[in-house]
């Protein structure tokens, strides 16, 4: 049986600043309308709880078909492909987090409006096919689309909305450097996996788009982000949403490992500086969205 640790690792803890990003952005957009403290957590519960659901999908959905059984993988814990847990136990973990969400998603949607309730289901459907059922879109190369409409727009749009009853173009303008930072997360993953996925026939984008192209993806979407937290500040009218910057600064040592052609474990570091930028870059985005 897998011990606590690796139940940890497989829920995979350097991936939620993916979860708390979105929410804290969406919530500093409508400080100056009013925020209240108790759909915040609920928002936060329930980002939180699809990403380690999504995260747990994955292990199981991965492994039950035998993606990681690849030897030359690297990475994390993978519970059932590393024949840690039962595959049933994974699944179980799965749909507990799903429901998790659920329950705080339906506690919003009694106060906000029942449209919340699909965006819900939509979002953990989107969760499980991503490499779940007969035909998921993960192995056809859309999981970076997946990650910037429901890590990005999704939540941060979401995230204003349950304070105000109300979509703006600020929510929607804030969610797009979200979004290219979450998606600079699975981008700098997939390219780790690249070997592995190509052997195991899972055609990932980055094993569509081969290794070179994927290393100027990840970049692209780096410097993305720069422009749209830009933009925010710039024709958003929010100038201290620049302080965002700061925190994309610390993504400079990463682009440059993986244009120096980082590879294989050394992507594990990668991606852990990924996920520090997403969560440097988004507080600080967050923080001057709230000053104005």
């Amino acid at each position: 049986m897998a011990t606590r640790r690796e139940w940890i690792q497989g829920a995979r803890p350097r991936t939620l600043p993916a979860a708390v990003v979105p929410v804290a952005v969406g919530t500093a957009v409508v400080v100056g309308d009013g925020v209240i403290a108790w759909r915040v957590v609920c928002a936060l519960i329930v980002s939180l709880a699809l990403q380690v659901g999504v995260n747990f999908a994955n292990d199981y959905s991965d492994g039950v078909r035998g993606t990681d059984d690849d030897t030359r993988r690297v990475g994390p814990v993978r519970l059932v492909g590393q024949g840690l847990a039962e595959p049933r136990s994974v699944k179980v973990a799965a749909f507990a987090s799903f429901g998790v969400a659920g329950i705080a998603g339906l506690a919003l949607a009694a106060a906000v409006g029942w449209q919340l309730i699909i965006v819900g289901i939509a979002a953990v459907a989107a969760a499980w096919f991503y490499t779940g059922g007969d035909h998921p879109y993960g192995y056809a190369g859309y999981g970076e689309l997946f990650v910037f409409v429901f890590f990005g727009v999704v939540a941060t749009v979401g995230s204003a909305y349950v304070h105000t009853g109300r979509l703006s173009a600020l929510s929607f303008a804030a969610s797009v450097p979200v979004g290219l930072l979450a998606t600079a997360l699975l981008v700098v993953n997939n390219l780790r996996d690249i070997p592995g996925d190509t052997s195991s026939g899972k055609r990932t984008l980055a094993v569509r788009l081969g290794d070179a192209r994927t290393r100027l993806l990840y970049t692209g979407l780096i410097l993305g982000a720069v422009c749209g937290i830009v933009a925010v500040a710039v024709v958003g009218h929010r100038p201290w949403a620049s302080i965002g910057l700061i925190g994309v600064v610390a993504a400079v040592p990463a682009v440059r490992a993986v244009h120096r052609g980082a590879a294989g474990a050394e992507l594990i570091a990668v991606l852990a500086m990924t996920g520090r930028v997403q969560l440097l870059a988004g507080l600080g985005f967050a923080l001057g969205l709230a000053l104005g």
